[in-house]
């Protein structure tokens, strides 16, 4: 199996400088102690409202003329789908996306906006692979894993790079998992250049099969009725990534679940009080870190010191947003 170095995420950051954003580390307003401050990596203000684009950018970077020529496929609930497509618009490539029919409606219009043609499918892993690998023999096109290959953990990895660089001191990184991508990226790069600094994965309760796979030392998989029972909709993904998983076993600390009533909770102060537009998938880890605070998970516990929370991305249905601000809490 191949394996992501530091160099290669460094590599990864100057070919995809020209597309992306540097996203701000943002001090949350929580009532910590100076020295236990808590601070968003706000993904959510980046090109897309994603960080998927980061690894989208650096895979299509990649590509031969002769491949680029044929296109690209993919298959994505709604944030990869966006950065795929929107790399393929800047580099010039033609873009099909698979996208299952669960996906949020602000997710599909904005894949389509970047210029991708668009091919629905059903809920599940199968199907959504299937559709894509199909698409991809008729055209000859390049299928563009959504997490599971080393061009794309590299290119997630450039968000922990810019982690390290902005707050070298950090003790806790908290990062949602879906397919693994991101957290795969940013263990890679926090095992060497920040190594006092434990990692640890938050999912849903409902969509918890990472988790589950980290606590059995085994890939597992979750059923697609199971994992779309949750809010967060951009880790729904039914099974890590085999590459993802070998990483995470061997640098993150552990995993922390959330319920729903919490991403809700979390999804709502981020707007009312940080002044943050974060979608559900991205509210994980700030409900993760207030279990962690008020009663630990398991044997985990935040070491003193500060903390990172990833916001993986903003792009949340409006109509949602307003549904959540009007509900309990709000002001």
């Amino acid at each position: 199996m191949q394996t992501v170095r530091l160099s290669d995420v460094e590599q990864a950051r100057k070919l995809i400088a020209p597309a992306i954003f540097r996203t701000p580390l943002v001090r949350l307003p929580l009532d910590t102690a100076p020295e236990e401050q808590v601070f968003a990596k706000a993904e959510n203000l980046q090109r897309t409202g994603s960080f998927k684009l980061r690894g989208a950018f650096n895979f299509l970077s990649r590509l031969e003329p002769a491949e680029r020529a044929h296109g690209v496929v993919t298959h994505s609930s709604g944030n990869h789908a966006q950065g795929v497509a929107c790399a393929a618009r800047l580099l010039g490539i033609q873009a099909t996306v698979v996208i299952p029919e669960g996906a949020p409606e602000i997710k599909v219009e904005r894949t389509r906006a970047w210029g991708a043609t668009i091919v629905r499918c059903k809920d599940s892993m199968n199907d959504r692979y299937d559709t894509a690998r199909e698409i991809a023999d008729a055209k000859g096109a390049t299928l563009v894993p959504p997490f599971d290959h080393p061009w794309i953990v590299a290119g997630q990895g450039t968000a922990g790079l810019e982690i390290v660089e902005d707050l070298n001191d950090v003790q806790n990184v908290l990062v949602c998992v879906g397919g693994g991508g991101l957290i795969s990226g940013i263990a890679t790069v926090l095992a060497t250049a920040c190594p006092e600094a434990q990692i640890i994965g938050v999912e849903p309760e409902l969509a918890a099969d990472a988790a589950e796979s980290f606590e059995t030392d085994r890939l597992i998989s979750w059923s697609a009725d199971r994992v779309t029972r949750t809010l967060a909709d951009g880790v729904r993904t039914q099974r890590l990534g085999e590459l993802n998983f070998s990483i995470i076993r061997e640098h993150v600390r552990g995993f922390v679940t959330v319920s729903e009533d919490a991403i809700r909770e979390a999804t709502r102060w981020y707007a009312l009080e940080a002044k943050l537009v974060v979608e559900p998938t991205g509210a994980l880890t700030l409900a993760a870190f207030h279990k962690l605070r008020q009663q630990g998970s398991g044997t985990l516990r935040l070491k003193p010191g500060k903390t990172v929370l990833l916001i993986s991305g903003g792009n949340i249905d409006p109509q949602l947003l307003a549904s959540l601000l009007s509900g309990p809490g709000s002001r």
